[in-house]
């Protein structure tokens, strides 16, 4: 069991899925966290259940595109824990119509609004915390398509998450000498909620073969454990059954 006793973390898409995993997890290790989302019915039921379990937690409703509203929740958040150890950014979104032959072009800037530019304002607000604390890790989950072809999410959520790799990397190569550090998962498919967005829906024995929230889960708290000489850059993981790398119809 990995104690994480004194770090504060800030979790957005915490509201389910791999981020309401997350938190759980960093919690039950001991983790103080922070829950961002834009549901705020859906964070307190987290949050009940994390207090529940023993867990220190608070929550700040937001949008994460909105780069105002995740300002104020970073100086919140400093405020209220004293710190930000560790910032993970699990919001995503896709569209059911999400292929040029159907794609709205709003439906595109909500999607870059919220996969890419959410991080970007997430990572801008809690940079100077942490250059102050010379000390910080920031974990973006991308996606298995960000590295391989996977005509099934969509142009605007490839680009999107491709543009989260890059930008992952780019944080290494500024801020190690900072003692921050960046490590981006890319995981194939997992049985979450935005599954239900697939223009064709996912059968259930399908959904059983892929990667659950609690994988994600499991790997982000090892990389929260590691002592801080140790940068795991990228992560790329899938099921076993990997149904991307069978012939697309």
């Amino acid at each position: 069991m990995h104690d994480l006793s004194g770090k504060s973390v800030w979790i957005t898409g915490a509201g389910s899925g791999i981020g309401e995993a997350i938190a759980k997890s960093l919690a039950a290790a001991g983790a103080q966290v922070a829950l961002s989302a834009r549901r705020e019915e859906a964070l307190q039921k987290v949050a009940n259940e994390i207090t529940s379990d023993g867990g220190k937690v608070e929550t700040h409703p937001l949008d994460i595109s909105n780069s105002d509203q995740v300002a104020d929740a970073a100086r919140n958040i400093q405020a209220s824990l004293g710190k930000i150890n560790v910032l993970i950014n699990c919001a995503g979104m896709n569209s059911p119509k999400r292929h040029w032959r159907d794609l709205d072009i709003a439906d595109w800037h909500r999607i870059v609004a919220v996969n890419l530019n959410g991080v970007a304002n997430t990572v801008c607000a809690t940079l100077p915390v942490m250059r102050a604390q010379k000390d910080g890790l920031i974990i973006n989950i991308a996606s298995w398509a960000a590295k391989h072809e996977f005509p099934v999410a969509g142009p605007a959520y490839v680009a999107s998450k491709r543009g989260v790799v890059d930008l992952s990397h780019s944080i290494n190569q500024e801020e190690m000498h900072n003692n921050i550090r960046c490590c981006c998962i890319s995981p194939g498919e997992v049985a979450t909620p935005i599954l239900d967005q697939r223009p064709v829906p996912i059968k259930e024995d399908e959904r059983a073969l892929m990667l659950k929230p609690d994988d994600l889960a499991d790997m982000v708290t090892y990389v929260v454990a590691a002592p801080a000489r140790i940068c795991f850059n990228e992560i790329i993981m899938s099921p076993t059954h990997n149904r991307t790398l069978l012939p697309q119809p």
